[in-house]
């Protein structure tokens, strides 16, 4: 006998406080993150030619286990902000232990999973690589280093990176605003 239809799932993500799964206790110091953000940052690194300018759209969701699902996908945009083409795109899963402290595993389609370690205190949120692991021919990235913080209706996102030899300096910076699940 065949199960649900793949729209039926017998234990739905949520995106909203209140609609779905209730969500576990251990959430609760993440619970604002939920549903999807959008907005525009800039990026740089020296190893590149120019800086740049992208869009970005960050999914939070759960099921009822003390953990978030995570997509983020970004794409280049031009300086009236006409899309260029995609750029950056990760999943994952962020585990929210007891304590407030976080775990973090994030993939990557061009052959980089990164696991993280961090903490939640108030409207922000630290992570920083634990491992980083590589596909043979994946970009050489050592280490990342994550700030998250709400802040008036916005999330504000601080990435620094260690790559191509590198010591970890800022590589992205990101202002996004909940948009319409």
């Amino acid at each position: 006998m065949p199960g649900p239809a793949p729209q039926d799932h017998p234990y739905p993500d949520s995106l909203v406080p209140g609609e779905g799964p209730e969500p576990h206790p251990q959430l609760e110091p993440v619970l604002p993150l939920l549903g999807r953000w959008r907005g525009r940052g800039r990026g740089e690194y020296p190893t590149l030619e120019q800086d740049f300018r992208y869009e970005q759209e960050i999914t939070f969701s759960h099921d009822g286990r003390p953990f978030l699902r995570y997509e983020s996908r970004a794409w280049l945009i031009d300086g009236s902000g006409t899309p260029l083409r995609p750029s950056g795109r990760e999943s994952g899963w962020w585990r929210v232990m007891p304590d407030a402290t976080l775990e973090v595993v994030l993939s990557h389609p061009t052959g980089i999973v990164e696991t993280y370690a961090g903490r939640v205190s108030g409207p922000e949120i630290e992570l920083t690589t634990d491992h980083v692991a590589r596909t043979p021919q994946a970009k050489k990235v050592t280490g990342m280093r994550r700030r998250y913080t709400l802040r008036d209706g916005e999330l504000q996102i601080a990435q620094d990176m260690a790559a191509m030899g590198q010591p970890l300096q800022h590589h992205l910076g990101a202002r996004l605003r909940r948009y319409p699940a």
